[in-house]
Formats: C-alpha cells, sequence, structure tokens
C-alpha cells in the first residue's frame, strides 16, 4: 500500500522541472560509469534550499544514452529510474543535455513492487 502522497512528491509529479545529472563537476567517463552500472544521482534544482538530489536506481530497460558521446561531452540521454522520496516510490524520468549536464525531469508515483532493485 502506498503512502499519502507528500506535497514535494506532488509538486515534482505535476510537470517537468530543471535537474542536473550527477554533480556537474564529475567527468563524462565516471556518469557513463554509474549509468551503465545503475545507480546515478539527479537534482532537482528549483526546490527549498538548494534542491533535491535523489539517488536513481537505473531502469536499463527504460533508459537510453545510444545518442550520447560522453568523448565529446554532446548528445542526449533519456534516464528512467527508481526511488523512495519521502515514503513514496517514485519512478523518474529525465532528459538531460550531456554537454550542460542540465535537462528537464518529473517524478512519477509508482507502486512498491515496480521500484527497481540494484544488486551488487
Amino acid at each position: 500500500m502506498t503512502a499519502t502522497i507528500n506535497e514535494l512528491v506532488q509538486r515534482l509529479s505535476a510537470k517537468k522541472q530543471e535537474v542536473i545529472l550527477e554533480d556537474r563537476s564529475d567527468s563524462y567517463e565516471d556518469i557513463r560509469r554509474r549509468i551503465e552500472s545503475g545507480f546515478v544521482h539527479i537534482k532537482f534544482t528549483k526546490t527549498r534550499g538548494t534542491g533535491t538530489e535523489l539517488g536513481i536506481n537505473v531502469d536499463h530497460s527504460k533508459t537510453d544514452f545510444k545518442s550520447a558521446d560522453f568523448n565529446k561531452k554532446a548528445g542526449k540521454v533519456h534516464i528512467e529510474g527508481t526511488t523512495i522520496l519521502n515514503y513514496n516510490p517514485v519512478r523518474c524520468i529525465a532528459d538531460i543535455d550531456l554537454a550542460t549536464k542540465i535537462g528537464k525531469g518529473r517524478l512519477e508515483v509508482i507502486e512498491e513492487s515496480e521500484l527497481v532493485i540494484i544488486e551488487n
């Protein structure tokens, strides 16, 4: 059973918002490796304080970085993955411009059974 939907989750689910992929100072090779290994950080920049950074378990079946060139720092990355925010299981859906590591993203409330589990 899903908990009552938190106000922050509601806001981040309502429409696409500005997001940043990882720390903007991270190397492109590190970012590529983390996407491939299945765990990245995506930060929603327009929330209170310094933003809301989420650790996302990447769903490789829905993530696409074929048009990205990490060596040239160009192209687009589509990332989808899951996490829990304020007791609500959510899917993060984000499209990122690799040149700036900035893009648009939103959350989607999901059932707990839909969470992607990364095993190391």
